[in-house]
């Protein structure tokens, strides 16, 4: 295998570098249990048999390229008269390619995975809210919210279960909004923080993977209008109770908002987003 041919494989290497190094840590993150901050969890099962097959086979193909195998002998009779000729030693420049394409490979796979062992995961952030847009025109679509709305005319249904999601899509959907004031609501998410003691309640809805992830919220205002110190912060994890008002401020677009009569700081749930 000539020097040059060794480096025409530096993709080759690089590329099935990567791949190790994603499949391994796409199976450490389905070992301590995180790949959920990543993914819709209907694609896990999918994705960690997809990585346990990745990982053999980019060692394989690793292995396959660092021993020049698919060349032929006249190749490695050419490279042996040409560096005899002067006076190089056989086979020497192309293993040192070799080697040093194998090392950047290494290191790009020892490099990757050690950070994801050592940093933790983190979630999608409020800023990245806000940078997205909260409840943009497109919510319905991406959320499949339609079974939802449909039950919204009907009498004793059980809006328990409903989640920010949810509550967003019916009151984005509805064009006779009345019959949702007065609907009690106890919802968890983060802060996006508004103006005059008020903010929108925030998750993230997945459908494939944390790169598709839209924000969706709904407004909550509450009695601090004239102490904005008593809004959470930005970002911080709340539960709110209350009931379901017609938005003070008619200018804004949200129709409806949650009028809190109770918010109340918790921690980060294990499974911040919602699908």
């Amino acid at each position: 295998m000539s020097s040059s041919d060794a480096r025409s494989n530096a993709p080759a290497y690089l590329g099935l570098g990567s791949v190790l190094a994603v499949a391994l840590c796409t199976l450490w993150l389905a070992l301590v249990g995180h790949l959920d901050l990543y993914i819709n969890p209907r694609y896990s099962v999918f994705t960690i048999v997809l990585a346990a097959v990745g990982v053999p086979a980019s060692i394989a193909g690793l292995v396959v390229i660092a021993r020049g195998h698919g060349h032929t002998h006249g190749d490695d009779a050419d490279e042996h008269e040409h560096e005899h000729e002067h006076g190089g030693r056989p086979g020497g420049a192309g293993r040192r390619t070799r080697i040093v394409l194998g090392g950047a490979a290494a290191i790009v796979t020892i490099g990757v995975t050690v950070a994801m062992l050592v940093l933790p995961p983190t979630t999608l952030s409020a800023r990245t809210a806000q940078q997205r847009s909260v409840d943009s025109a497109t919510l319905s679509n991406a959320t499949g919210s339609d079974a939802a709305v449909s039950l919204l005319g009907s009498e004793g249904v059980d809006t328990s279960q409903y989640g920010v999601k949810d509550w967003a899509a019916l009151i984005r959907q509805t064009t006779d909004t009345t019959a949702l004031v007065g609907k009690q609501v106890r919802l968890s998410g983060f802060v996006v923080p508004g103006q005059d003691g008020s903010f929108t309640l925030t998750r993230f809805v997945i459908s494939c993977c944390a790169v598709d992830a839209q924000p969706v919220g709904l407004g909550v205002v509450t009695d601090a209008g004239d102490r904005p110190d008593a809004v959470p912060d930005e970002g911080q994890w709340v539960t709110v109770t209350g009931a379901l008002a017609a938005n003070p401020d008619q200018s804004a677009d949200a129709r409806i908002v949650i009028k809190a009569a109770k918010v109340t700081e918790i921690a980060q749930p294990k499974d911040p987003y919602e699908y």
